[in-house]
């Protein structure tokens, strides 16, 4: 958390359980961010939250040191059972529970509690025994979540603390029928702290928290600019024919250190990275039909610095903590005007500064005057010069995937993945 996005509030004011004391030193946390500062007197005397903040601005640790604060101080029931959750927190995607449990092993790191995360596509057995061994705070997705809820491998009777977390996602990924099918069987909103943090707060997400959580008192920052104020943004309006030579152009211009590039389908995510990859650009792919573990894999070398661009769906568009991202290039303009403001929060993070490269080619330039609409402004546009359109390109390199008999059955937990993908050297025309 950069130090030149916090307030005057330090995390040791707050008289936050002492044990929590050693996660935050170890996270290197001195001051607060403005939604901590805001939330987290509330929460740590028991009132729910209903937060909104963008991207970036320490929400997740707003929550986590919420949640184990509430553990750490409430008594335990006697007869609870080890695979009986005190807490649960629920993420829209796999990649943002897997952050969010790491982020809570560091907090928790003075903390005698067992974390336990389950996503679906990879791992089924696995969490399920995980589960089994003790849990005291749960993090997963919908989907996962409830699969081992039907099955009793936990139950919600002992939940002390509740966490939704990108709410409005929930409801545009279609979860938030489970999402109700678990508050309903969660003791009463008056016996848990709730929390619902999002960077959006729709009608839709108000009125959730109205019926299951406790009088949450809302809680706004910076709602006065959509988006964040040190990125600087433009558009240019190539034609299909000129986009990947001016995405190519601009990647050897701007010398990408961190940059995440966002496409509307995993087509057009496997082709830019084809182009990538036979043009000197090592890639990181992320899509739906990456296999989980690879997916994972990828990200972290992304996150560790170790590939310096990732292609991606919007996937990886809400939620995931990536320092330092330099520029965030939409090869595909969004055609939701949130979706946007979500993406380009990826750089400017915590304060720092970013760039964001948008493309209004011919097959999506009519959501431009919606994004501007949305966001309040006019993003300045750029002319493309001969010396930003590359020339030279190599073809790209094609992602061959080996046919498998059709199979009838598979887990719960998600959509079967590719996971017979190979890479081939062989040139595509």
């Amino acid at each position: 958390m950069s130090n030149t996005h916090t307030t005057n509030t330090s995390f040791r004011e707050l008289k936050l359980a002492e044990p929590l004391l050693q996660g935050i030193d170890t996270a290197g946390f001195s001051h607060c961010t403005p939604i901590q500062a805001q939330t987290l007197p509330l929460t740590l005397n028991g009132r729910d939250i209903l937060g909104q903040a963008q991207t970036g601005t320490g929400k997740t640790a707003a929550f986590l040191l919420a949640v184990l604060h509430r553990l750490l101080t409430t008594p335990i029931n006697s007869r609870r059972k080890s695979n009986q959750p005190r807490a649960i927190i629920i993420a829209p995607t796999r990649e943002l529970a897997v952050q969010i449990h790491k982020d809570a092993l560091s907090l928790a790191e003075g903390c005698d509690m067992q974390l336990r995360v389950v996503y679906g596509g990879s791992g089924y057995e696995q969490q399920r025994n995980d589960i089994g061994k003790g849990v005291d705070i749960l993090i997963g997705t919908p989907g996962r979540l409830i699969d081992y809820f039907k099955q009793h491998v936990y139950d919600l009777k002992e939940i002390q603390a509740m966490v939704l977390d990108e709410a409005d996602r929930m409801f545009d990924l279609g979860f938030i029928k489970d999402i109700r099918y678990m508050l309903r069987r969660m003791p009463p909103p008056t016996e848990r702290l709730n929390m619902c943090f999002s960077a959006t707060l729709p009608l839709r997400v108000t009125e959730l928290a109205y019926e299951h959580m406790n009088n949450a008192v809302t809680v706004k920052i910076e709602t006065n600019k959509i988006t964040a104020d040190k990125v600087q943004e433009i558009v240019y309006g190539p034609s299909n024919d000129e986009k990947i030579p001016l995405l190519i152009g601009l990647l050897r211009h701007i010398e990408p250190i961190r940059t995440i590039i966002f496409v509307n389908t995993k087509r057009a995510a496997e082709k830019i990275w084809g182009f990538l990859e036979s043009n000197h650009f090592k890639s990181a792919l992320l899509s739906g039909d990456v296999p989980q573990k690879k997916r994972l894999r990828l990200l972290d070398a992304f996150q560790k610095g170790e590939l310096a661009i990732m292609v991606a769906t919007d996937v990886a568009a809400r939620g995931l903590h990536i320092p330092d991202v330099s520029h965030v290039i939409n090869y595909d303009l969004p055609q939701d005007s949130e979706d946007y403001v979500h993406r380009i929060g990826r750089t400017a993070r915590a304060g720092a500064s970013g760039d964001a490269i948008s493309f209004a080619c011919e097959d999506y330039a009519f959501s431009l005057a919606d994004i501007q609409d949305f966001i309040g402004y006019e993003i300045p546009k750029g002319r493309i010069s001969s010396e930003l359109i590359a020339t030279d390109l190599e073809p790209p390199i094609r992602i061959e995937r080996k046919s498998r008999p059709h199979s009838g059955g598979q887990h719960s937990g998600g959509k079967r993945n590719s996971a017979n993908q190979k890479h081939s050297r062989r040139r595509s025309g």
